[in-house]
């Protein structure tokens, strides 16, 4: 970290997007052209992931395979349009992000394409094989407590100590444009869905799934689904107000990518204004929807990519009566012994 120049504070990732929030004032949403330009930008370096159906006997859903992805998650959509569109000087002092795993991959797959530094802060508990996937990729690991404040301070200390631009991620406008074009292939690939089940911890897939979903389709509905031992996000969205939960709470959970203490700011505006509903589940339904998923749609699943799966196959009266489902998995980085475990 010596050999770069040195700033007095942090920068965000990217400008404030130019959407406007369509109700009461508060942070500017993204817009369709927002998402629109990210696709251009992710196009050549981001797989447009197929929709793959759930079983012959289930044609009613169908699964957003983002476990394709080079990193194996949707994570790279979002790290590479708010690293990618930073001016180039800002990009050669490197980049600096708290992970604990798939966003860090993306930041450190995106630092190695565009060959600048990476730094990855990461809690301790992250599985080691997405630690050593982000390793292999030449970025500086920094181990922390599994804590949103841990992360989130060593993160900002080491930006503003080293020049670094740090890249949060979920709550950045960049980041969220990036994971819309997640939504955006959706209703291209099936303009008559009725509903879009999305994964949800920090909220930045969910934000931008629901902005490009609502923006073209108003009468789709967009649910998000969090483990039962991580629903923060629910329990915000029905108080209208974020809750935090503990690190212990959600480190309960199997689901390691939606352990998050706490919705972000920027993201909870987007999902007050665009999701119609949280879906819990629990924690052998998420099992069960990894080797279902497995089994019969040929599809690994890390456990945090199998929530949407799991509310269809076993919270369905929860859901809106529809005919045409998409659910997104959202990554399939899982540890080899707990896909075993899973499979037998």
């Amino acid at each position: 970290m010596s050999g770069v120049t040195r700033h007095d504070e942090a920068t965000a990732a990217t400008p404030p997007a130019r959407g406007r929030h369509r109700g009461a004032p508060g942070p500017e949403l993204v817009t369709l052209a927002d998402i629109e330009d990210a696709a251009a930008r992710l196009a050549g370096v981001c797989v447009r992931t197929p929709l793959v159906p759930l079983t012959p006997n289930a044609p009613g859903l169908q699964i957003k395979a983002e476990s394709l992805q080079p990193i194996g998650a949707f994570k790279l959509r979002g790290a590479y349009n708010a690293i990618a569109r930073l001016p180039e000087e800002r990009r050669a002092r490197g980049v600096v992000t708290h992970s604990s795993g798939n966003h860090a991959q993306a930041v450190a797959y995106t630092a190695g394409r565009l060959g600048i530094p990476a730094v990855l802060v990461v809690p301790h508990t992250a599985p080691a094989v997405k630690v050593e996937a982000c390793r292999r990729l030449g970025a500086e690991i920094v181990y922390v407590e599994p804590s949103m404040e841990a992360r989130t301070e060593t993160a900002e200390r080491l930006a503003a100590s080293h020049g670094f631009t740090l890249v949060p991620p979920f709550d950045d406008p960049g980041v969220i444009a990036g994971q819309g074009t997640v939504g955006l292939e959706i209703v291209r690939q099936a303009p008559d869905v009725e509903a879009v089940l999305v994964p949800v911890g920090g909220g930045g897939l969910i934000s931008g799934v629901a902005a490009a979903v609502k923006q073209l389709l108003p009468q789709a509905r967009v649910i998000g689904v969090e483990p039962e031992l991580a629903a923060d996000v629910r329990d915000s969205l029905r108080t209208g107000k974020r809750v935090g939960w503990t690190a212990e709470q959600t480190g309960r959970t199997i689901a390691d990518a939606l352990r998050v203490s706490r919705v972000g700011s920027l993201t909870f505006a987007h999902i007050k204004e665009y999701v119609d509903d949280i879906v819990t589940v629990g924690e052998d339904e998420i099992r069960a929807a990894m080797r279902h998923l497995a089994l019969h749609a040929r599809l690994i699943a890390e456990p945090a990519g199998a929530v949407a799966t799991a509310a269809y196959l076993f919270h369905r009266d929860e859901l809106p009566a529809a005919a045409r489902q998409v659910a997104v998995l959202s990554g399939g980085n899982v540890d080899p012994a707990l896909l075993s475990q899973v499979l037998t």
